[in-house]
């Protein structure tokens, strides 16, 4: 039989041993949704792609219903909490993955536009004959938010925006432009701890909780599965995208009722790494950020969240949701 000292020495190697991330399909097949996933097929730039997307009933409707546009670290998946609490207040709830994005369509050759995602998402709506929405995007999906009620201005009951990228113009501040071949590098180097380090010191100011690991497993298992080159090929465009098409300017021209709910903790900045270090210091500041954004955009709210980073919804998900649903129902 083992002495104690050699059982302790085996528990010791088996919590110090990595444990093999999980690897999903390039749809992130084996990845479970909290509801059913339908698949929407439209034809666009030549091909045919399919998107995913839940559409959540409530059981006592109220009639409206709330469009839910995820960031680029996130799926549809992320919004869990958020779905139950809106569907529990009587809304009807759409929540796709953007063409590129978990358990959509990856294409091997595809032009990334805010634009063409939000008409991606307009026709998602339509063959689901809906015709207005409240639309709530987070992080890259703020951005798109932004271009969709610009886009879209009859269509769009509320603007809610979570956190958005893009309230700052990182090339015209002087950050240098990287090509989509060097952001193809860069993701192809993403793991587990990759993601988990960044989204540790970017997202939530240096805390982390068990419960975040879910979502960065989620990411880590497309990055480690077999088709790892489309996805990351497919993350490269979009950060490209989200570099090279600010919405910034045209805020002054939104005309929905807004709601900017910012984190004040939150210090995202799309290609920081290589902005000179006077310059780095400076960018990503949201409390700056969200007020001008308030300011420029007309019928704007600001509702500031002192002690949250990135991503309330997870952070704290109850005391969001209240301010959401307060938001919502004025």
């Amino acid at each position: 039989m083992p002495t104690i000292r050699q059982i302790a020495t085996l528990l010791l190697l088996a919590f110090a041993l990595p444990v093999a991330a999980a690897e999903y399909g390039g749809r992130l097949e084996g990845f479970d949704y909290p509801h059913p996933v339908n698949t929407f097929a439209f034809d666009s730039q030549g091909q045919t792609l399919e998107m995913a997307y839940m559409d959540v009933e409530p059981e006592t409707p109220n009639g409206e219903t709330v469009l839910l546009l995820h960031g680029k670290n996130y799926c549809a998946a992320t919004w869990e909490a958020t779905i139950t609490a809106l569907a529990d207040a009587g809304f009807r709830v759409v929540a796709m993955d953007q063409i590129g994005f978990c358990k959509s369509s990856k294409p091997e050759h595809y032009q990334f536009t805010l634009h063409q995602l939000a008409a991606n998402t307009r026709a998602l709506l339509g063959s689901l004959g809906i015709e207005k929405t409240h639309v709530l995007g987070h992080s890259m999906g703020g951005m798109l938010a932004a271009r969709y009620a610009l886009m879209y201005p009859d269509a769009t009951a509320q603007l809610l925006m979570l956190n958005p990228i893009g309230l700052e113009d990182w090339k015209a501040l002087g950050v240098p432009w990287r090509s989509v071949d060097d952001w193809f590098v860069r993701e192809k180097a993403t793991t587990a701890e990759s993601i988990r380090d960044y989204q540790r010191e970017v997202y939530f100011n240096g805390d982390w909780k068990p419960e975040y690991d879910r979502w960065v497993e989620m990411l880590a298992g497309m990055y480690a599965g077999p088709e790892a080159e489309r996805v990351a090929w497919n993350q490269a465009q979009t950060s490209d995208m989200v570099f090279t098409q600010p919405v910034v300017y045209e805020f002054p021209a939104i005309r929905a009722s807004t709601t900017l709910f910012i984190g004040q903790r939150d210090r995202t900045a799309i290609g920081r790494d290589l902005a000179s270090p006077a310059l780095r210091e400076r960018l990503g500041d949201y409390p700056a950020l969200g007020l001008r954004a308030s300011r420029a955009i007309p019928y704007a709210t600001l509702v500031p969240f002192e002690d949250l980073g990135h991503s309330p919804h997870i952070e704290a998900p109850a005391r969001f949701h209240n301010v959401l649903l307060a938001i919502l129902r004025r």
